[in-house]
């Protein structure tokens, strides 16, 4: 018999999440039957998505929603032998068995010099958030410029870097000056900390007197109302977050889009990736030779020890994270 420890979620968020909205327990997993496997984490993944989705999916008592890198420690599954890696989507968990149909196996090709945690981060789901919502909702083309907030997260330092890949200028900006720094290191055209400008309007004008094309918005809020009066006509704008609204205990109000929206002829669509279900193969498979070839960079937040879960998330959501936040068990 094996004991998994697991992460609860004893009580609902209201505004801000705190350590004692969760709940460590232990749970015994019953013996194998035949085609199931054992797996235990190695690497989990905080992600923003979780605190919206947290309200709309669970109940209190439940497990914690989330991804892993698992390694297979028993198997009554010819498909799938002990010791090999693969992509869970089985919450905060330690140990948890599965028939195998949830699994996503590492993409081909991937070298052992390469961190397993990435799957989690640029060669996995936020990897492929920007590389769907680049290529498909803001159809970038070269030359064109590419506005991206929360720049330094594990989406937004994606972004910024395919779009450079794309031949696009990138203007991001990010919560901190040592971000800011990094989103230079890794080829930013224009960064600044939105929390120190005087004006954020003055410093999106300044970043790009001509205006942005396209706009990849993970935050939503003031940031989106302010963003959305400095898009060039016929500009795109791809909604993949709102991480500034999701503690909110009172909806925000306005300002509104559809004057900009109108006579600049704007487009403006929300995405999940989940959409191009499809298609993972073909974007992992891009993301890991960009990585490999040197062109997209990665950086991780790594919090050690399964006890830390909730630090690491709450952390996550304050943006204490640079890159993309892991949790190493």
């Amino acid at each position: 018999m094996v004991t998994a420890k697991v992460w609860v979620l004893k009580k609902h968020f209201e505004g801000f999440p705190k350590t004692s909205d969760f709940d460590l327990k232990n749970i015994e997993l019953p013996n194998l039957k035949d085609g199931e496997l054992l797996l235990e984490s190695v690497f989990l993944s905080v992600d923003p998505y979780m605190r919206p989705y947290s309200r709309r999916v669970m109940k209190e008592g439940d497990v914690m929603i989330g991804t892993q890198v698992a390694r297979i420690i028993d198997s009554k599954n010819p498909a799938f032998a002990v010791g090999i890696f693969v992509v869970a989507k089985s919450g905060w968990r330690t140990h948890f068995i599965s028939d195998g149909k949830d699994l996503q196996l590492l993409p081909s090709g991937w070298p052992e010099s390469l961190p397993i945690s990435l799957a989690l981060g640029t060669i996995g789901m936020p990897g492929l958030t920007a590389y769907f919502g680049l290529l498909e909702v803001c159809k970038m083309k070269p030359g064109e410029t590419v506005l991206v907030n929360a720049a330094a997260g594990a989406v937004g330092s994606v972004v910024g870097q395919l779009a450079k890949i794309g031949g696009c200028k990138v203007v991001g900006c990010a919560g901190s000056d040592d971000k800011v720094a990094y989103l230079k290191k890794i080829g930013f055209d224009e960064a600044f900390n939105y929390k120190t400008v005087t004006s954020l309007d003055e410093a999106l004008r300044k970043a790009s007197p001509d205006g942005y094309d396209c706009f990849f918005d993970n935050v939503g809020g003031e940031f989106a109302s302010v963003a959305i009066n400095q898009m060039k006509k016929y500009g795109r704008i791809a909604v993949c977050g709102a991480i500034s609204q999701y503690n909110d205990s009172v909806p925000q109000k306005g300002p509104y889009v559809q004057m900009p929206m109108i006579f600049k002829e704007l487009r403006m669509e929300g995405f999940i990736v989940a959409s191009w279900n499809n298609r993972w193969e073909e974007g992992l498979k891009a993301l890991l030779k960009w990585v490999m070839e040197g062109k997209l960079k990665c950086h991780e937040q790594v919090t050690e020890g399964f006890e830390n879960m909730p630090a690491a998330f709450i952390g996550m959501l304050k943006g204490e994270n640079l890159g993309k936040a892991v949790v190493k068990v």
